[in-house]
């Protein structure tokens, strides 16, 4: 209960952060709180309106956004060996399958405290997220500047901070050194959402590289 809501309020809050974006970028209130109802996954929402305000066609953003929530899939896979929810609840529970909610229920060390972190972080967090989205759409003008108030480092910061107790090993710690690598490097040169996927091969890659060490060492 206290790692949901401490990541659900903390991230929340950054929808003033979106709110104030979408507004600016020329969509109308209905729109930016539609999105955050329906798509709820900051970062697809962020690169929409911000492909939108640069300038770029309808299609084009809602690309980028596509492929930054391709991720949350990857998630589901996992969550749904681990949650093992009754099938009525499934579609339910998929819209709340994201970063955060992925992060505290794979913390937990039962079933049972996996299932309370994965819905009181979904809960918490879509609540706060669409409330927070419609005052800052609101609020868009007296907000000002959200690059001075720093919410939209919330969400990155939170989900670092969960994800790091959970490098143990030499190997996870290299499947996430290379990813934040191919993250980072690609970013500059491929579309929104790209980096991100292509980020995931850090995975197959060190583990064939454990894998063949591992080889070499029983030959010897």
């Amino acid at each position: 209960m206290r790692d949901a809501l401490g990541v659900g309020v903390a991230v929340g809050l950054s929808g003033f952060a979106f709110g104030v974006t979408s507004a600016g970028s020329g969509l109308t209130l209905l729109q930016t709180c539609a999105l955050s109802l329906l798509v709820f996954t900051g970062a697809s929402q962020f690169a929409l309106v911000g492909a939108l305000a640069a300038g770029g066609s309808p299609f084009t953003a809602a690309a980028g956004a596509f492929f930054l929530g391709v991720r949350n899939a990857f998630y589901g896979l996992r969550l749904s060996q681990l949650l093992a929810l009754p099938r009525a609840v499934r579609p339910f529970a998929a819209q709340w399958v994201i970063d955060e909610t992925a992060a505290v229920a794979l913390a937990q060390p039962t079933r049972r405290s996996a299932r309370i972190g994965f819905f009181v972080t979904g809960l918490t967090l879509y609540l706060l997220w669409n409330l927070t989205t419609l005052l800052g759409a609101l609020g868009a003008e007296a907000i000002g500047d959200t690059d001075a108030w720093g919410l939209d480092a919330a969400g990155p910061a939170v989900f670092l901070a969960l994800l790091a107790p959970m490098l143990r090993t030499g190997t996870e710690r290299a499947v996430a050194g290379l990813a934040v690598l191919l993250g980072l490097g690609l970013l500059p040169v491929l579309p929104a959402g790209v980096p991100v996927l292509l980020a995931a091969l850090a995975a197959p890659v060190v583990l064939w590289a454990d894998g063949r060490r591992s080889r070499e060492r029983t030959e010897r």
